[in-house]
């Protein structure tokens, strides 16, 4: 099912973006997926962190920017662990580095903000009191987060010894794409079928100059009912069509931004493939 109630370990749980101007970007997430946002932050506590829900589900989150974070905002993804403080030892054991050691995060749980050797930023979550998105894999809702990094085998390598990864690499006819599983693992029949194990997706850059231009970084996908509308709301609301629609097995997808510079996918299953 699309509902969901925590993860295992090593699954991603779930997505936010910091932002400079979070009201502003609650808008326009608002006007694009129809969402319903609250502002979760204790009245005591600095910053705001609107909580986004579809069907009065969580579903992904807007929050204050840190401080010293870097000016554009973008999408972080969150994988679920049973001790963030011994993934974050295992993860600059493997190679990667602590941005922010493991801290609490009030009664909601406790995170570590790392990064894999290719330099992209990621986060662990260690559950309490909030156990991640309660629905994903419909319209409105989070579907799968993809990294994008000119060394796929090192981020392979990586991967696997942090959480466990396993990897299978697959043709698609313009561009080879590897899809991580937690071997055992079953996150439940979501509503588009795609694998049940499938827990995240790897996307190497290509020698076009790519590599150079832009960072490794992990990104997320949303998924729409409709993708060329979407791309177009986006645009009316003023963000960015950065890669109109298009086609790829099994899907059609676009890639935009938010008036800030956020960068994502919204995709939509085709049935006909």
């Amino acid at each position: 099912m699309s509902e969901r109630d925590g993860y295992a370990h090593g699954v991603p749980c779930w997505v936010d973006s910091g932002q400079p101007d979070p009201e502003a970007a609650v808008a326009f997430y608002r006007g694009l997926f129809g969402w319903e946002l609250e502002d979760r932050m204790p009245s005591d506590s600095p910053g705001q962190y609107f909580v986004a829900q579809v069907r009065g589900r969580d579903v992904a989150a807007i929050g204050s920017l840190p401080e010293g974070a870097p000016p554009t905002p973008a999408w972080n993804t969150y994988v679920w662990v049973d001790s963030a403080d011994d993934v974050a030892a295992r993860a600059t054991e493997a190679g990667g580095t602590a941005i922010m050691e493991p801290f609490e995060v009030l009664e909601a749980g406790r995170m570590a903000l790392l990064a894999d050797p290719g330099g992209a930023p990621f986060c662990v979550w260690e559950p309490r009191g909030f156990r991640g998105a309660q629905l994903v894999n419909e319209p409105g809702a989070w579907s799968m987060s993809l990294l994008q990094t000119s060394d796929p085998e090192g981020a392979k390598a990586f991967y696997g010894d942090v959480f466990g990864w396993a990897s299978e690499t697959f043709d698609t006819g313009e561009e080879e794409i590897t899809l991580w599983r937690v071997p055992g693992y079953e996150g439940g029949e979501p509503v588009q079928p795609v694998s049940r194990e499938v827990v995240a997706g790897l996307v190497p850059m290509g020698g076009d100059g790519d590599a150079e231009d832009v960072p490794p970084r992990w990104s997320v996908d949303f998924w729409v009912a409709d993708v060329d509308a979407a791309a177009e709301t986006a645009a009316e609301l003023g963000g960015k069509v950065v890669v109109p629609p298009y086609d790829i097995p099994g899907f059609r997808q676009a890639a935009v931004a938010d008036p800030r510079g956020a960068e994502f996918t919204v995709s939509r299953l085709r049935l006909d493939d």
